[in-house]
C-alpha cells in the first residue's frame, strides 16, 4: 500500500515469487471511468473507489492458508484497509506501507512511461493518505530501499504468520 510511485507493483512481483503466492495488480481492476478520470488528472472519490474495493475484497476472500494472495492497492485511507481486512475476518491480512516522500513519488510517476496515472494526482494522494502509523497488521518500509531489502523485511515480518 502507498501512494502512486512508491513501488507497489515492483515489490509485489518479487514478494509473490518469494512466497509462492498469486499476484493481483489492483490497478487492473479499476473501472474504465476511473481510469479516464485519473488520466485526466481528476482525483477519484470514495464513491469511485467503492466498487473497486469491493472487487479487491472479493479477490482477497478467495485466499486460503494454502493459497496466499499478494494484492497491490493504494489503500490510502484506514476505512479502505478495514474494508479489505473484512474480506478475511479470521485470517491475518497484512499491509506493507511503502513510505515515500512527495518529491520522490512525483519524480517516479513522471518517469513512468505508459501508465494511466497522471502526475497531477500525486499531491492529492498525499492529501488523502491516512498514514497507518501504529495500525495493527501494517509494517512500514522505506520505499527508497533496494527492492530485495524491502522484500526481505516483509518476509521476515510475515514469517510468524506463515508458520
Amino acid at each position: 500500500m502507498g501512494v502512486s510511485g512508491c513501488g507497489k507493483s515492483s515489490v509485489a512481483q518479487l514478494l509473490a515469487k518469494a512466497l509462492g503466492w498469486t499476484l493481483h495488480e489492483g490497478d487492473s481492476y479499476h473501472a474504465p471511468e476511473s481510469v479516464r478520470k485519473m488520466q485526466a488528472g481528476i482525483p477519484l472519490t470514495d464513491d469511485d473507489r467503492s466498487l473497486w474495493l469491493q472487487d479487491l475484497a472479493r479477490i482477497l476472500g478467495r485466499a486460503t492458508p494454502a493459497t496466499g494472495i499478494v494484492l497491490t492497492c493504494s489503500a490510502l485511507k484506514r476505512k479502505y484497509r478495514d474494508r479489505l481486512r473484512a474480506a478475511l475476518p479470521d485470517a491475518a491480512v497484512g499491509f506493507v506501507f511503502l513510505d515515500l516522500d512527495y518529491a520522490t513519488a512525483l519524480q517516479r510517476v513522471q518517469q513512468r512511461p505508459g501508465h494511466f496515472f497522471s502526475p497531477d494526482l500525486v499531491a492529492n494522494q498525499f492529501a488523502t493518505l491516512e498514514r497507518p502509523d501504529g495500525e495493527d497488521g501494517v509494517v512500514g518500509v522505506d520505499a527508497t530501499l533496494p527492492l530485495a531489502e524491502i522484500v526481505r523485511r516483509v518476509t521476515d515480518w510475515r514469517a510468524p504468520a506463515l508458520a
